[in-house]
């Protein structure tokens, strides 16, 4: 009987071992065929080791037409889109959690609603109001929409993480003369300062990736990101630069990378989730 048990054990674990290997080759596959193709001269859609090590690849790409100018667009709205949703989530998530009210539950729910709609389904309306209020085709116009569209989640994401703030702290501060914003800003952001780093790696990864808003609010090429131009790397009839795609993929991920580094540096063992989930 004991016997029985082991074996089953031992069947079950391999079955999940063998299932798990499955997952990581499923992300690995991809990873390792863009670093390959990379540094291959004759690079296609098989993962294989390259024919011969070269960097021509990157020579052709690293133009300012092809990367450094889209790349320099990429960061000026992702990063100025964040900086504008973090700051907007921090002000609307400090009175959800520190003021009780009988509409804050309605808010919150109304905003998990906006989280749940598709970009596809407002992008329509969207664009004519752009063209109306005249910010069609402008850095600043696709900004707006960018922080609007990663503000409803960043807000529930801030209130959880700010909910775990003691609010007794701030109640010392209040005593000592401080104002709510004060306490804000001196107290309660430097606590929670994990919940801050997620959000904001979280908006900048959404918004770093994203090819439909600025494929359709922005029209003149030299303002295109590189989450659209890459897309000038499929030629007609099939005829794709693979090699030239990998490369460019390579950097085009290296500002994110950065990102998360640099900012699980700074928090160190905190940069988690963490309160996000609590309700």
């Amino acid at each position: 009987m004991a016997l029985t048990l082991a074996s089953r054990r031992t069947t079950r674990r391999l079955a999940a071992d063998a299932g798990l290997l499955v997952v990581a080759a499923a992300f690995v596959l991809p990873l390792a065929w863009v670093v390959l193709s990379a540094l291959d001269p004759h690079a296609n859609l098989r993962v294989k080791a390259p024919d011969g090590l070269t960097l021509a690849n990157f020579d052709a790409i690293l133009t300012p037409e092809i990367t450094f100018t889209p790349l320099l667009n990429s960061l000026i709205l992702c990063g100025s889109a964040t900086l504008l949703t973090v700051v907007c989530a921090v002000l609307a998530a400090y009175p959800l959690s520190r003021f009780h009210s009988r509409f804050n539950r309605p808010f919150l729910l109304t905003i998990l609603f906006a989280t749940s709609l598709p970009i596809t389904a407002i992008m329509v309306p969207v664009y004519a109001l752009f063209v109306q209020v005249d910010l069609i085709d402008t850095m600043h116009g696709t900004i707006f929409f960018f922080a609007a569209t990663q503000l409803p989640f960043a807000i529930w994401l801030m209130k959880n993480f700010m909910d775990g703030v003691p609010r007794e702290l701030e109640e010392a501060a209040w005593t000592d003369g401080a104002s709510s914003l004060q306490s804000l800003v001196r107290i309660v952001l430097p606590l929670m300062g994990p919940g801050v780093g997620v959000v904001t790696v979280f908006s900048f990864v959404m918004m770093w990736g994203n090819f439909f808003v600025p494929f359709m609010l922005l029209l003149t090429p030299d303002q295109m990101p590189a989450s659209v131009s890459i897309n000038d790397f499929f030629g007609n009839r099939g005829m794709v630069a693979y090699g030239q795609l990998a490369a460019f993929s390579l950097v085009y991920s290296t500002p994110v990378i950065l990102l998360y580094v640099l900012v699980a540096r700074r928090l160190g063992g905190g940069f988690a989730l963490g309160g996000a989930v609590k309700g």
